[in-house]
């Protein structure tokens, strides 16, 4: 991983855990699985894992943050 990527990744996880309050809060949580080319991949935990408004939650909470806070990230994608 370059400085860049690590960076970068640094800087995702940073707003995740901004994030995570609201998550656990709802029995849910979040991994941060790889951040590459912009593109941020997230694997939902707890309910947020079987939740029918996960979507939701990851595109218009999670990477709508992540694209506001963290230069050169493109989306967010849910991994399993």
């Amino acid at each position: 991983m370059t400085t860049e990527q690590q960076t970068q990744f640094d800087q995702v996880s940073e707003v995740l855990d901004k994030l995570r309050p609201f998550l656990l809060r709802d029995g849910g949580d979040c991994e941060l699985v790889d951040v590459e080319d912009g593109i941020v991949k997230l694997r939902l935990l707890g309910a947020c894992g079987t939740c029918p408004s996960s979507t939701i939650t990851l595109k218009a909470g999670i990477e709508r943050a992540l694209l506001e806070e963290v230069p050169g990230i493109v989306e967010v994608e849910q991994v399993f």
